[in-house]
């Protein structure tokens, strides 16, 4: 079975963030305005107001929960401490002051986008899709609403949905190359494969040095099998921008899977220059070490990926057949049974384990596990896109944004 092949790059998240921190410019300071408070202003109120403007966002926090103490239908008061619980990154207590003004005063002005906005930067885009699909029908044709909507959908992995907001929004700003990333992400991940081709052709009308739109060329024509056309789009993207985020992986993992490993080893090593802690860069960089039966490099880098991530069975199947062959017998064992144990239906590691007991004269343990190997089916090699997917789970701030924009269908 040909391996699925879906990049997931960190260029998604940057365009996820700025589309929606474009479509929130248009708010007033980013937030409720002070002037729509309750008259009269009390000191209490206006200490929070100066604390606010001092920059003391803290201080102005705690004084608008002693005005909200006095004034429990101060619907206002909940609005700005939404806002200040925003400008520190705290978008779910920011959202939960937006609700609970809402409540008390559903009209004021603005409130529904920032909640939106407040739960779209939380992650919890099902919620925020919600309210701006609302918003959408009280004002039907509004860009950044549908541009919010289109990027909740995709927030979610509901590719399909997001896909006529995206093409809505792109038809009124044809010169948008973010949206036509997006849309030719939507494409891809719903297998709609020339459809994506097409959008990339767009971008490159916009933009012929778009690296991540030769990264969406490659996958797509993987996704074909067209393995070569994969590799020079790769190639292309490269040379676009060598620092583009998993451009190198992307290539490498193409050039791994070819078994053209002396080609991959530059690539992983390059991706790991450009960045450090891409930990699955490392681990298929020890992987491709122990394929060409360099195992002390493959120890080495297969080590260092373990401090990053303990769960992932590559790493403990390949630290096992480095550990067999190099006769150092216990660790192989010890490394395939945790292989196993977090990969039940990994065949090599039952394999090279029945091996194991086989030539230490364990005869009826050995059976067993070539019993289990040979009553599984062999695994289909672990997708790049859930690999990269795993890396970007990192935290890192996209525009704001919390959680990562994933392939559909990750593999475990």
């Amino acid at each position: 079975m040909r391996r699925a092949f879906v990049v997931v790059v960190c260029g998604c998240l940057l365009a996820l963030g700025n589309l929606a921190g474009r479509a929130q410019s248009g708010l007033p300071a980013g937030g409720v305005l002070a002037g729509g408070l309750h008259d009269p202003v009390t000191p209490a109120v206006e200490r929070a107001l100066a604390l606010a403007r001092e920059g003391k966002t803290q201080e102005a926090i705690a004084a608008w929960q002693g005005v909200v103490q006095a004034q429990p239908r101060n619907g206002q008061a909940y609005a700005q401490m939404g806002l200040l619980e925003a400008r520190l990154g705290r978008f779910d207590a920011a959202a939960g002051d937006y609700r609970k003004a809402a409540s008390i005063e559903p009209g004021i002005p603005g409130l529904p986008l920032n909640l939106g906005l407040a739960l779209f930067k939380a992650g919890r885009f099902a919620e925020a899709e919600t309210v701006f699909l609302r918003e959408l029908k009280e004002h039907p044709g509004d860009q950044r609403l549908t541009i919010l909507t289109a990027m909740s959908y995709y927030g979610e992995h509901r590719y399909a949905q997001a896909i006529p907001y995206l093409k809505e929004a792109t038809a009124r700003d044809q010169r948008n190359l973010e949206l036509r990333l997006a849309l030719a992400h939507c494409y891809l991940w719903t297998h709609q494969l020339e459809t994506t081709l097409g959008v990339y052709k767009e971008i490159l009308q916009i933009d012929p040095d778009s690296a991540e739109a030769d990264m969406i060329a490659g996958e797509a024509l993987d996704e074909k099998g067209d393995n070569a056309g994969a590799v020079q789009q790769f190639r292309a993207a490269e040379k676009a921008n060598p620092k583009e985020p998993e451009v190198h992986f992307g290539l490498a993992y193409l050039l791994w899977a070819q078994k053209r490993y002396d080609e991959a080893v530059t690539e992983f090593q390059m991706e790991l220059k450009n960045d450090p802690g891409n930990n699955q860069a490392r681990i298929y960089l020890g992987d491709t070490f122990m394929q060409m039966g360099r195992y002390a490099e493959a120890k080495q880098e297969l080590l260092i990926a373990e401090k990053g991530d303990r769960k992932m069975p590559l790493i403990h199947l390949d630290l096992g057949i480095v550990a067999q062959e190099t006769d150092h017998r216990e660790e192989a064992m010890r490394e395939l049974k945790e292989a196993i144990a977090l990969a039940p239906a990994n065949v090599n590691a039952h394999f090279r384990l029945a091996r194991i007991y086989q030539q230490s004269g364990q005869r009826e343990l050995a059976k067993v596990e070539f019993d289990k190997a040979k009553n599984l089916n062999k695994s289909q090699d672990e997708s790049l896109h859930q690999r990269i997917a795993d890396a970007n789970a990192r935290p890192a701030s996209a525009g704001g944004t919390a959680g990562t924009a994933t392939a559909p269908n990750a593999a475990p």
